[in-house]
C-alpha cells in the first residue's frame, strides 16, 4: 500500500507545502517539524524553479529568495534524508518536469526512493505525458500525483482510474494563492473522482482560513495549504516556525 495512504487514516488530512530554502534549510526544518507538530498529515515540500508557471506571486517569490540563497536539488536530497531521522509522516516533492529532466529522471527517482520521499506533484506535466516518469516512479515505489483542475471535466474519470497517491483537485482556475471565496462547483467534480477510485482526493489552491479548511474537507479527504504558509516564512523569516505551528494547529483542528 502507498505509503501516503497513512495520512489519510487520522480523518481528514491537513496537507502542508513548504519551499525548501526559503529563507534557508535550517529555517525549511523547524518549519516542517512545526507543521507536523501542529497536525500536518502529510508535508509537500517545493523544490524552487526557475518559472514555476502554476505558482502566485506569494510562492514564486519564495522560489526566487530560496534560488538566490544558493539552493540546489543536491542540497534538498541530503536535506530530506536528514529530517527523515526524525520526520515520519509521508513527505512529496511538488516540482517541475524540467527540474526532473535536468537531473536525470531516473537518478532523480531513484534517489527519492532512497532518502524518503513517497511521491512526486509535477503541475506542469500534461496527464497524457506522465509516461516520461511513471515507469521510474513504479520502478523506485514513489507515488505520481495527478492533479485535477476544474478544465479536466470529461477527463476526470480517467484521470482518477489511475491516480496513485492521493488526487490532488484544484480548487480554482489560475496560479495558487489565497482567494476570499471558492465558487468552483468541486462537489461534483468529486463525486467523478468517488465513482472511479478509491484513492483519497484533497483541495489545494486558494485555501488560507480555517473555514475554508472546513469546507473543502467537508466535500473531499483533506485539504492543501501552501500560500498562507509561504505567507508566514515572507514576514517573519527564521522565526516563522512557531507562527506555522500554531497556524497548522488552527487548521487541522478546523477538520477534526
Amino acid at each position: 500500500m502507498s505509503k501516503i495512504r497513512r495520512a489519510f487514516e487520522n480523518g481528514k488530512a491537513f496537507i502542508a507545502f513548504i519551499t525548501c530554502g526559503d529563507p534557508d534549510l535550517e529555517t525549511t526544518a523547524a518549519a516542517v517539524r512545526a507543521a507536523v507538530a501542529g497536525g500536518a498529515d502529510l508535508i509537500e515540500l517545493g523544490i524552487p524553479f526557475s518559472d514555476p508557471t502554476a505558482e502566485g506571486p506569494v510562492i514564486q517569490a519564495a522560489n526566487l529568495r530560496a534560488l538566490r540563497g544558493g539552493i540546489t536539488t543536491d542540497k534538498i536530497f541530503d536535506f530530506v534524508k536528514e529530517l527523515r531521522r526524525d520526520v515520519t509522516v509521508p513527505m512529496v516533492f511538488m516540482t517541475y518536469a524540467n527540474v526532473i529532466f535536468s537531473y536525470g529522471a531516473e537518478r532523480f527517482i531513484s534517489t527519492c526512493k532512497d532518502i524518503g520521499i513517497d511521491g512526486l506533484i509535477l503541475p506542469d506535466l500534461p496527464f497524457e505525458e506522465k509516461e516520461e516518469f511513471l515507469p521510474f516512479c513504479h520502478k523506485y515505489g514513489v507515488d505520481l500525483v495527478s492533479l485535477i483542475a476544474p478544465t479536466s471535466e470529461n477527463r476526470i474519470a480517467m484521470i482518477a482510474k489511475e491516480a496513485e497517491g492521493f488526487l490532488y483537485i484544484v480548487s480554482s482556475l489560475g496560479v495558487t494563492g489565497m482567494r476570499s471565496e471558492i465558487k468552483t462547483d468541486l462537489a461534483s467534480i468529486v463525486k467523478v473522482v468517488r465513482e472511479n477510485t478509491d484513492i483519497p482526493c484533497a483541495i489545494g489552491f486558494g485555501i488560507s482560513t480555517p473555514e475554508q479548511a472546513r469546507k473543502m474537507a467537508d466535500i473531499s479527504d483533506g485539504a492543501i495549504v501552501g500560500s498562507a504558509i509561504i505567507k508566514l516564512l515572507e514576514t517573519y523569516g527564521k522565526d516563522a516556525p512557531a507562527h506555522i505551528g500554531a497556524y497548522v494547529k488552527s487548521m487541522k483542528d478546523a477538520l477534526r
